[in-house]
C-alpha cells in the first residue's frame, strides 16, 4: 500500500537508481527545503518542514538496502519503522 508520490518520485530518481545517485539527490532537495532555509518566509515554512519530512522519509527508506528492497516489493510498512521518524520529526521541529 504505496502512498503517491512514490518515495522514487519524491526524490527525483529512478526506480533503478544507485546508492550513489539516491544520495546525491537527496542531499540536493535537503538543502533547498531544510526548514532553516525558509525562516525569512513564514508562509513557506510550513511546506517545506512538509516536503523535507517527505525527502526524509524517503530518503531512509531507500537508502536501507533492506527497507528498499522491501518497499519495491510493495511489502515496507512505515508503521513498523515509526521509531525512526519520531527522532526526524524531533530533530526539525
Amino acid at each position: 500500500k504505496q502512498s503517491s508520490p512514490s518515495y522514487y518520485e519524491t526524490l527525483g530518481v529512478a526506480a533503478n537508481s544507485s546508492a550513489e545517485q539516491i544520495r546525491r539527490a537527496y542531499r540536493k532537495l535537503a538543502m533547498r527545503w531544510h526548514p532553516d532555509r525558509w525562516t525569512k518566509d513564514p508562509s513557506c515554512s510550513g511546506e517545506a518542514k512538509r516536503r523535507f519530512q517527505q525527502i526524509q522519509e524517503a530518503y531512509s527508506v531507500l537508502s536501507d538496502q533492506r527497507k528498499r528492497s522491501l518497499y519495491d516489493a510493495g511489502l515496507y510498512d512505515t508503521e513498523e519503522d515509526e521509531g525512526y521518524f519520531d527522532f526526524v520529526e524531533e530533530m526539525v521541529s
